[in-house]
């Protein structure tokens, strides 16, 4: 009895003993748990909300926080002040970022040295992406805010920046030196009279005429490895002529053209951003270029090349592109001719409210084959509408599938008004082709028949056969290999020289009885 008697006792101590080391460790780990934790490194600091959290009311002394470049903070507009030490206050506050707690929830005086501060606080535009390329917005097919500024507060719009095209609104976080951005963004002001298509993960204009004028802006995102004048999409498979895709490959921001942000905007919103990006252009200061599209050409399509416009000619100030509503298909020539003379009016409607609206006061016009014939339509009957202070720059007219009399007419009269009218002419464009046999053979405007090229007073004809006009167009079937013709519209844009070869000095001059056109010279092998 007496051996059961001391192991028992000796087990009963053992167990008070182990009971003991239990409760205390419970609560040491309860203390740790209530006590001040220290923010992870890297992670915004005290004075600086993040995103998910509304801001702390701001005391009179914090903690060093990172403030935007540029951003004037309270402590350097006011008188320096001793600061305090990070330690817990009396009142029981929290101590502040970088003062070590032990387990009972007190904090050490000697603290260790800071980690570096993060990345300047910048609020995100909707869309805009970081220096690793991500996109900042959690819903990218959302509307860009409400209100007439298009944002629920008046600075909603701070950190865009254009990256790639010199153009920028506000201040971005310096990309990270081991993180190279994979792709630049670039802005694309919008006008489209077609209908929106169900879709749950964007906003999404299809091929049915929508009858009525809507504004947005897509955020396009360029890959830094591209090469100009391409537009590198993913690859497919499809049945050509009825674009029925069999495969086609992942999106991938750091190798294709992608719409990272597309959202609706009211009128006053579309101008609030255009007038926020005009403030900031530089190279091509107060200007505005648009973009109508011609035949086979889908929305997303004419947003993918007027932001690769933008982007390879370092445009920093306004790009704008109509899209109307064409089938997108080669079968649809009939339907698309149809489409493009009932969009004249939400066109005109367009265009005046950016020569009247926008704060440009340079605008120039771009029109590719068939996008031509709503255009002349439009330009026929603004003429006598564009305000004091605001200039017509340049109208380029490229491969216009339009009736060689009928242009004529119109040209005549719209050389009054622009600075500069250009006619790209080519005996080689794809739509031109199909536009030639559904008129019975006869020459467009935009052709180069064996008598060569249309030539009207005060216009400058080119003939650009030799390196094709496919630099602004889509679904020609292939991309143009030679960039000249690009760099010709960028020199119009800039600067406006005339004749043609006295700003290119390689194109041909060509003597006819109805007066002179140019020609670039074939390509040497």
């Amino acid at each position: 009895m007496t051996l059961f008697s001391d192991i028992f006792s000796v087990r009963r101590r053992a167990s008070i003993l182990c009971l003991s080391v239990v409760m205390a460790t419970a609560v040491a780990m309860t203390a740790c748990s209530e006590a001040p934790q220290l923010p992870p490194s890297g992670s915004q600091t005290e004075g600086a909300p993040t995103a998910e959290a509304p801001a702390p009311a701001p005391e009179p002394e914090t903690a060093d926080a990172a403030e935007p470049d540029g951003a004037v903070t309270e402590e350097e507009a006011a008188p320096s002040k001793p600061r305090k030490k990070s330690a817990a206050s009396e009142d029981g506050s929290a101590p502040a970022s970088g003062a070590e707690p032990d387990v009972a929830g007190s904090t050490v005086d000697a603290t260790p040295a800071p980690p570096p501060p993060p990345p300047a606080a910048v609020r995100p535009f909707p869309g805009d992406s970081d220096a690793s390329g991500s996109s900042a917005s959690s819903e990218p097919g959302a509307p860009s805010g409400g209100g007439s500024g298009g944002s629920s507060d008046s600075d909603s719009n701070e950190g865009i920046l254009s990256r790639g095209l010199g153009g920028r609104i506000g201040e971005a976080a310096k990309p990270a030196e081991d993180q190279p951005k994979a792709f630049d963004l670039v802005p694309v002001f919008y006008g489209t009279d077609r209908v929106v298509e169900p879709n749950a993960e964007r906003l999404q204009y299809g091929t049915e005429r929508g009858h009525k004028l809507e504004l947005g802006r897509a955020m396009v995102s360029v890959p830094t490895a591209h090469k100009v004048p391409n537009i590198e999409r993913p690859w497919v498979v499809e049945i050509p002529y009825f674009k029925y895709k069999i495969y086609e490959e992942k999106e991938d921001p750091a190798k294709h053209f992608t719409m990272q942000e597309i959202a609706a905007l009211t009128k006053e919103q579309l101008l609030t951003y255009v007038k926020q990006r005009l403030a900031t252009s530089t190279q091509f200061k107060d200007h505005a270029f648009v973009f109508v599209h011609g035949f086979n050409t889908s929305f997303d399509a004419a947003i993918y090349r007027t932001a690769q416009i933008a982007y390879d000619l370092k445009f920093d100030g306004a790009p704008f592109v109509y899209s109307w509503p064409s089938g997108g298909k080669v079968a649809s020539y009939t339907y698309d001719r149809g489409s493009a003379e009932q969009a004249e009016p939400y066109l005109a409607e367009f265009l005046a409210m950016v020569v009247k609206e926008s704060g440009a006061k340079n605008i120039s016009l771009i029109a590719h084959s068939m996008g031509n014939e709503v255009l002349l339509r439009v330009l026929e009957r603004m003429r006598p509408v564009v305000p004091e202070g605001v200039v017509i720059s340049q109208v380029i007219l490229a491969a216009p599938d339009v009736d060689r009399d009928k242009f004529s007419n119109i040209a005549r009269q719209i050389t009054d008004f622009a600075k500069g009218v250009t006619l790209y002419a080519a005996s080689n464009d794809r739509a031109l082709s199909y536009s030639a046999r559904f008129w019975g053979g006869v020459p467009r405007a935009g052709d180069v028949p064996a008598s060569g090229p249309l030539i009207v007073s005060g216009v400058d004809t080119i003939d650009v056969t030799s390196v094709s006009t496919d630099s602004l167009g889509l679904n020609h079937s292939g991309y143009a290999e030679n960039k000249v013709l690009l760099e010709d519209v960028g020199a119009l844009l800039l600067g406006g020289v005339r004749p043609p070869d006295k700003r290119l000095p390689t194109l041909l001059k060509i003597e006819t009885p109805s007066g002179p056109f140019w020609r670039y010279p074939k390509a040497t092998p």
